[in-house]
């Protein structure tokens, strides 16, 4: 796909120095990539832009996460607008002038072009605050530790919506699945719930050559493995989606020794409420009587990570209105869109309505092709200028006309 075709209808909302001012925010972010907590020197980076725009904010929640508060002057709703701070640890391949300085971490999931976004938003905002916030506030929110840290949901506990009175919220995620200049957007769930388990198996070790001495957890784990996908095939309606995975199974040292534990890790995606709160019992009760049933014992560790990430279908047409508006209904998409991979940013849309999209920044022309989370990762920068121009839409007719 063209770029030109893309971007041509946004040249009014978007100009040539906004593009520029954020890909040199989102390269210098990008060489100093920082893991979930540690974003300091991005927070700083970020509170050094707001302090030189002369806005006021709040720093230090959730240990490195920002709030700004843009107030128009005139009263009506709090839309909280999110970009996530954090790297990913791998060690990136690829050889660009911006690439890491730091081995072994790196920018591989497009969190540097999000906080660009949003630091270039508050530029923007503070020029000229009426085109953009007709009524009521925008939040800018630059939260730490998306990367199965649950950063949004510390910043909830520490009281930013309830502190802010936050009435709806949005967010983005630049897309390599989608080409540059789609958007993406759907109707309720669009990013499974991430839950992480690990189930220790305690039996009785012995001599190889004697199993009848022994309770054998590997084979007791072995039954589980297997069983767990009963979960999806036999415990979830078909015409939901849950995925079960074991990545990692390990016991024993020695071939002829039946050790005494073995233990299973692995994670959970659920697509909907329904599965999301009945799974973890399910699980817990096939495990268990598995591991009974053959006189060893299960300890069973379930973490819950993140929650399906499910919009709000009248902020979900507000989003979809926006991209019509200023790119045209030929750019909405909805392939692509929906994954099991999961997302923070449920934890805001389970207190407040929302929605979340994606921004397609694939473009095979300019070698932009690899998935997120791989050391060869990179993205269109002018995926950064489509974001933008959503946001700025999204945020004004939400405001002008709140629906929620």
């Amino acid at each position: 796909m063209s770029s030109s075709l893309s971007l041509s209808n946004i040249s009014q909302l978007v100009s040539s120095d906004s593009l520029k001012s954020m890909v040199n925010f989102r390269r210098a972010i990008h060489k100093n990539p920082e893991l979930k907590y540690e974003e300091k020197e991005t927070a700083d980076f970020v509170a050094k832009h707001l302090t030189s725009l002369g806005l006021e904010f709040e720093s230090g929640i959730a240990e490195t996460g920002i709030v700004a508060l843009i107030d128009s002057g005139k009263p009506g709703k709090t839309l909280l607008v999110r970009a996530d701070m954090d790297a990913l640890p791998i060690f990136e391949e690829n050889n660009v002038e911006y690439k890491s300085c730091k081995d072994g971490l790196m920018h591989a999931c497009g969190h540097d072009g999000h906080t660009s976004i949003l630091m270039e938003l508050a530029s923007e905002l503070k020029r000229d605050t009426t085109s953009i916030l007709p009524q009521g506030r925008a939040l800018l929110v630059f939260q730490p530790a998306e990367e199965g840290g649950s950063g949004a949901d510390r910043m909830i506990a520490e009281g930013i919506l309830d502190r802010y009175k936050v009435d709806a919220c949005i967010g983005l995620h630049v897309w390599n699945h989608i080409d540059i200049g789609k958007v993406g957007v759907v109707n309720g769930t669009m990013m499974a719930s991430v839950d992480e388990f690990k189930i220790t198996i305690q039996g009785i070790s012995g001599h190889g050559a004697m199993p009848q001495h022994t309770v054998d957890p590997i084979l007791v784990g072995s039954h589980i493995v297997t069983a767990l996908q009963s979960l999806v095939s036999r415990n979830t309606d078909p015409l939901d989606s849950c995925v079960v995975t074991v990545g990692s199974f390990h016991a024993g040292n020695a071939f002829n020794v039946i050790p005494e534990t073995a233990e299973l890790i692995g994670t959970v995606r659920t697509f909907s409420k329904e599965s999301y709160e009945k799974i973890p019992e399910k699980l817990q009760k096939l495990v268990t009587s598995i591991a009974e049933g053959f006189g060893a014992k299960a300890i069973i560790n379930y973490k819950r990570i993140d929650k399906p990430t499910i919009n709000d279908p009248a902020m979900a047409d507000l989003v979809r209105s926006s991209v019509r508006e200023i790119l045209g209904e030929e750019h909405l998409t909805d392939e692509n869109t929906r994954t099991m991979g999961g997302e923070d940013f449920s934890a805001f849309l389970m207190e407040v309505p929302g929605c979340y999209f994606f921004v397609g920044s694939r473009n095979e022309s300019k070698g932009f092709i690899h998935p997120h989370h791989s050391s060869f990762f990179d993205f269109d920068e002018e995926a950064m200028k489509v974001g933008l121009a959503v946001m700025k839409k999204s945020i004004y007719n939400y405001l002008k006309n709140p629906i929620l």
